[in-house]
């Protein structure tokens, strides 16, 4: 008996105890489900996390003074920070940072509790300042929705002009960019002219990104440069793959500036943008494993079903399996039959499982608005775990039915 009639005797089986295989499909097709579904919303929520990081430049680094836990003589621990990097460090690394494609911008945060008034409108006391320049805007993930950036000019000169998030323009401006261009508030007791409204950021680390105020970087040495205040630098390049040339290029020439011997640790740290997306992506890691032990522990359940609907099946047809052996079937026609039975069912929940497990992630795509992509990878797990499934529950049910005696079998009512 070739594959094809053995396929055709697993269909016929199944629509005979149709009720019962049915249920023992849809066990199978839930597992399958579990486990093609939720590898596939994982990947779905990762591809749509690196959208949002290569949006907001995860082609980008970020330089600011270290923070190492060192352990004391009485026991405790501490935390050692470097020195702050100061101004002229962090201007002559602008300057000296020549790698290719390389765009450099510095900023500093000046207030945490500023107040913004424009006539007789005023915000909370929870603002925050912060001093940027020319190319701070092109290097972050803040975009400009009305009006411009800083000129070159204006950083320089430390001019009062300013950019306002988003939520601020809501706050004083009635939710019209277009009415806060060129008009002047008052950010604590210091005046500026508005020359750009930022794109909506919302929400990170239960901050607002959109309660933010943006002046050049000279206006902020001016009025908030005390003695050690940090100021801090991020790195865009144009190839994302050459970062971490870039991330090496960078360390050298900050222990240059910073003055550092050969023998010492490096007081600064560089974080890469895609670090968090990193992290994310070993934790899903996880996450794969433990959906795919759930799935598995499912099939588990679904398995013994199999197996004991096989068991039945070879007791109900003992007499067809003596007729077979007497018609000259070998031992391995037999098992081969009853084992092909059992995939044909798991192939089966399989195929609606992994339909539902594409729909599962499908519906998530649309509803994070994010991008789908058919989880082939995960698709074919899911039909080598469906065989490996059928082989196991149907193996020992087969190895039975081919070592009934033909005799007793005939005989059997």
């Amino acid at each position: 008996m070739n594959i094809l009639e053995n396929i055709k005797v697993a269909l016929g089986s199944i629509r005979s105890n149709f009720l019962r295989a049915l249920l023992t499909l849809l066990i199978i097709s839930v597992g399958i489900a579990c486990l093609v579904g939720m590898l596939t919303a994982i990947d779905t929520i990762l591809y749509s996390m690196s959208d949002s990081f290569n949006r907001m430049g995860a082609n980008s680094i970020y330089i600011y003074p270290s923070r190492n836990t060192i352990h004391t003589n009485n026991g405790g621990r501490e935390v050692k920070r470097g020195a702050p990097i100061k101004f002229n460090q962090a201007q002559e690394f602008k300057e000296r940072f020549d790698f290719s494609g390389a765009k450099v911008s510095i900023n500093t945060f000046c207030k945490w509790n500023s107040t913004l008034k424009y006539g007789d409108k005023k915000t909370n006391p929870n603002i925050r300042l912060v001093g940027v320049d020319e190319n701070y805007f092109s290097v972050s993930s803040f975009n400009i929705e009305v009006g411009r950036n800083f000129s070159r000019t204006e950083i320089e000169s430390g001019s009062h002009k300013v950019i306002l998030g988003r939520e601020l323009v809501d706050l004083l401006f009635d939710k019209d960019p277009q009415k806060a261009i060129a008009k002047t508030i008052s950010v604590g007791n210091i005046r500026y002219k508005v020359i750009g409204v930022l794109e909506s950021k919302g929400t990170s680390i239960n901050e607002s990104n959109d309660r933010r105020v943006f002046i050049p970087l000279l206006n902020a040495k001016r009025y908030y440069g005390y003695t050690n205040r940090n100021y801090s630098i991020m790195a865009s390049v144009l190839d994302p793959t050459a970062i971490n040339d870039a991330v090496s290029h960078a360390t050298g020439s900050m222990r240059i500036i910073r003055n550092l011997k050969a023998t010492e640790e490096n007081d600064f740290t560089i974080r890469k943008s895609d670090g968090i997306l990193e992290t994310l992506k070993e934790i899903t890691t996880e996450l794969r494993i433990g959906t795919i032990a759930i799935a598995l522990m499912t099939l588990l359940g679904a398995a013994i079903g199999l197996m004991n609907i096989m068991l039945v099946s070879v007791t109900e047809r003992t007499s067809e399996i003596g007729i077979r052996k007497a018609l000259g079937a070998t031992r391995f026609n037999i098992l081969f039959q009853f084992l092909v039975e059992a995939i044909v069912i798991t192939i089966l929940g399989g195929i609606l499982g992994i339909l539902f497990g594409i729909a599962i992630g499908f519906g998530l795509a649309l509803a994070i608005d994010g991008r789908f992509i058919i989880p082939f990878n995960w698709m074919l797990l899911g039909m080598v775990v469906c065989i490996v499934v059928g082989v196991i529950s149907g193996l020992y049910p087969a190895l039975k039915a081919s070592r009934l005696d033909p005799i007793e079998a005939l005989r059997y009512e």
